[in-house]
């Protein structure tokens, strides 16, 4: 039997001292509060209710009942009230510091609609599988190769200079002889400065005759969009990322570049929950063009 509901009809009908008065008190109907009290009597074999006087009189039997009953509804009351805090406790999650602050606050309001709420981490690639593992957050989207993403987003080069037609080829940014012309560089951020971005990027650059220092990862994000702002060099990021800046995007020419990310989490049922609940929401944060990932 349903012991908490049988004990929260006893104690609302022996507090009002009316079955009617103590329905309403529970929030139920008369005939509900009736039946679960009748379920307790038969639980516990004893009369709770002297049923011959028209209030609702406690039997001997019932008054000694009340404390106990009391303090489990208390009780109930407590764990419905910890489960709520506990549902409304923010999940902190290490995200990329390409996402803007838009990005997040999209994610965030997706997420309150399926009882998620989530308190965001910016942090570099490394940065965020460390603070999975060292327990400082409970999830992290991870930089992952794009053939083991979950999401995956296309990258290219971006500038305020002319750009061509389509592609941006590496070998046309070399210089000749002469070297009047300043190299142009290409700048890595640090959500890219991983093996599998990084490490490609610079073998094209070998491959095309580029000067070492024309493919270089930057301090920080703020610097390369200032040494991009400020001459003819370009920055490697998503689509997206370039409309954010208001420069103009091009794909590269030698090579297909590609973040991937995934969920690590420190419980396996957090990053089940953002993966199937927050899909298309953190896929938006991230960049994704969500018709072109679902149909992959």
């Amino acid at each position: 039997m349903d012991l908490v509901g049988g004990c929260k009809a006893f104690v609302a009908v022996s507090e009002a001292g009316s079955f009617t008065r103590g329905a309403a008190l529970a929030r139920i109907p008369q005939s509900v509060a009736s039946r679960r009290i009748s379920a307790l009597e038969r639980h516990l074999g004893e009369r709770l209710f002297d049923r011959s006087s028209r209030r609702a009189v406690l039997t001997p039997f019932g008054r000694d009942m009340l404390p106990s009953a009391q303090r489990l509804v208390r009780l109930a009351d407590a764990i419905e009230q910890d489960a709520q805090r506990a549902k409304s406790r923010p999940l902190r999650i290490a995200v990329p510091e390409t996402c803007t602050t838009r990005d997040l606050a999209e994610l965030d309001s997706e997420a309150r609609a399926h009882d998620l709420f989530l308190e965001f981490h910016p942090a570099t690639p490394g940065e965020r599988a460390e603070l999975v593992r060292t327990h400082d957050v409970r999830a992290a989207i991870t930089a992952v190769p794009a053939d083991a993403g979950t999401w995956t987003v296309p990258l290219g080069l971006a500038g305020t200079a002319a750009m061509p037609p389509r592609a941006v080829h590496l070998e046309a940014l070399r210089v000749g002889r002469s070297r009047r012309v300043p190299r142009r560089r290409i700048w890595i951020q640090p959500e890219d400065d991983v093996p599998h971005i990084r490490d490609r990027l610079m073998r094209v650059r070998d491959a095309v005759g580029l000067h070492p220092a024309q493919v270089a990862v930057a301090e920080s994000l703020t610097a390369a969009i200032a040494d991009v702002l400020g001459s003819a060099d370009l920055l490697v990021c998503s689509a997206a990322q370039a409309r954010e800046l208001d420069m103009a995007w091009r794909s590269i020419g030698e090579v297909r570049l590609e973040r991937g990310f995934g969920i690590a989490a420190a419980v396996t049922d957090d990053a089940e929950r953002i993966r199937s609940r927050l899909f298309n929401a953190v896929a938006r944060s991230l960049g994704v063009t969500v018709d072109r990932q679902e149909a992959e």
